[in-house]
């Protein structure tokens, strides 16, 4: 969508700023693009001297030399792009939880609403059984067109969380759905969570469509304790007597 803002008999004295207000209602979750056109003459009808006019041009996109020379118009042009967000209710964050040094893989359902008009959850889920047969590809589905596609990224609350996550986790979309009646369309997302100490983390998956919309969903990663690996028996040897033990430790790092 390109629309073209032009105001009209807005007086301004010299080195006055311009505020123009840019209303942004978006019903899909489509990106807008609109362009905000300044068109300035003097209001005497006067040209201004065109001895600055090289230096002018660098700064704005059209001029409009008069017929006995000097500038008889000015015209500075703005892109807007409108991008929409989904209203962020409070949402429930999808929780990927296992033991420290354990390996755990969930499917994770986020369901995006707006993509067709109509559509209302938007919640993320996670299906606690493994997932059997992991696809390659994105399925295309009935009634949603193949030309609508999606970016997905994980970001985290700090540099420290992302050094301590980023290793950690591995997440990639690996189907789609889209439900007719409803119009959501449900991303699904196989993640995998290999925790190497106890932790208790927070992500945000951060959804875009090719078509400018813009989704977000908590992610919750907690590893619990970890299993005892053995345990240690130390005999007494007598009352007052020192009693000593062996044992190995084994780095898993070499």
């Amino acid at each position: 969508i390109m629309i073209c803002f032009f105001l009209t008999g807005t007086r301004l004295a010299p080195k006055e700023k311009l505020d123009i207000p840019v209303l942004f209602m978006p019903d899909t979750m489509k990106m807008c693009e609109a362009v905000v056109v300044i068109h300035v003459m003097r209001e005497n009808g006067e040209n201004w001297p065109d001895e600055d006019s090289a230096e002018l041009n660098k700064d704005v996109k059209s001029v409009t030399l008069g017929e006995n020379g000097g500038l008889q118009e000015i015209l500075w042009i703005y892109p807007v792009h409108g991008i929409p967000e989904a209203v962020q209710q409070k949402l429930f964050p999808a929780v990927i939880c296992c033991q420290a040094r354990q390996r755990v893989e969930r499917r994770v359902e986020v369901p995006l609403t707006g993509v067709v008009p109509g559509a209302r959850r938007n919640s993320a889920s996670v299906d606690t059984s493994s997932p059997a047969n992991i696809q390659d590809k994105i399925q295309d589905t009935d009634g949603l067109s193949t030309t609508v596609e999606f970016t997905y990224e994980l970001q985290y609350q700090s540099n420290e969380i992302k050094s301590q996550l980023e290793s950690l986790v591995d997440m990639h979309l690996v189907e789609r759905e889209h439900d007719t009646e409803s119009g959501i369309i449900t991303l699904i997302f196989n993640t995998v969570f290999a925790p190497s100490k106890p932790m208790r983390n927070e992500a945000t998956l951060i959804v875009q469509c090719t078509t400018g919309g813009v989704w977000k969903f908590p992610v919750l990663f907690i590893a619990m304790e970890p299993e005892v690996d053995d345990v240690i028996n130390i005999e007494a040897v007598g009352l007052n007597k020192e009693s000593l033990v062996d044992f190995k430790l084994t780095s898993q790092t070499r």
